[in-house]
């Protein structure tokens, strides 16, 4: 699943693929935002841990992973 982060006075984004279901990534970004000096902490399907400061969180888009198709269609 992809999960991309906006960060406050960013020009850029957050983009990574997790494991978790929606719904626990939404838990996660919850849980991160009740607490304002707290962070959200999130880990790809890689490995790689991304720890925001929950203050920094400016929005979270949740959505499905893009699959890429490799190969040829072939028209007849």
């Amino acid at each position: 699943m992809e999960v991309k982060i906006g960060v406050a006075e960013s020009p850029r984004e957050l983009l990574l693929t997790s494991n978790l279901s929606p719904d626990e990534v939404e838990a996660l970004v919850a849980d991160a935002l009740k607490n304002p000096a707290g962070q959200l902490t999130l880990v790809d399907d890689k490995g790689k841990r991304f720890i925001i400061p929950a203050a920094r969180v400016a929005y979270v888009e949740i959505g499905a992973s893009d699959t890429r198709k490799v190969g040829f269609s072939v028209k007849n």
